[in-house]
């Protein structure tokens, strides 16, 4: 069972502004909010999305292949979070819309400020 994901940033400041904006669009909101790391939770209040500066050192790079996915609630809740991204310095990866791999997908891609794919989706029959 999956309890969380971290995203890797360079610069948490920038970062926290964006997933600010943006988580807020599904009804998230930062609950952690430490130098190296800012923590996410949803209305249950667990938190769930870390956003954090490598414990490493290293610099944060974003993986081939990898994406961070996310529900919304509704059509409207896709399309706020794609919209909040790009008002924020994310880029377009794809518009919201359906796509052909599944008949009651409904969904959107960005990139964050470090180059880290997001998906937010939601499946129209409700399943």
């Amino acid at each position: 069972m999956l309890s969380g994901v971290c995203i890797g940033t360079n610069d948490i400041a920038a970062a926290g502004t964006f997933y600010d904006k943006v988580l807020a669009t599904l009804g998230m909101r930062r609950v952690l909010d430490e130098p190296h790391e800012l923590g996410y939770a949803g209305s249950d209040g667990r938190t769930t999305v870390f956003v954090v500066r490598p414990f490493n050192g290293q610099p944060a790079t974003s993986g081939n292949g990898t994406q961070i996915m996310f529900y919304a609630p509704h059509a409207e809740g896709v399309n706020a979070f794609h919209a909040a991204a790009l008002n924020n310095g994310g880029t377009d990866e794809g518009a919201p819309g359906p796509r052909h791999y599944h008949p009651d997908y409904y969904g959107a891609y960005v990139r964050d400020l470090d180059g880290n794919k997001l998906n937010v989706s939601l499946d129209l029959a409700g399943k």
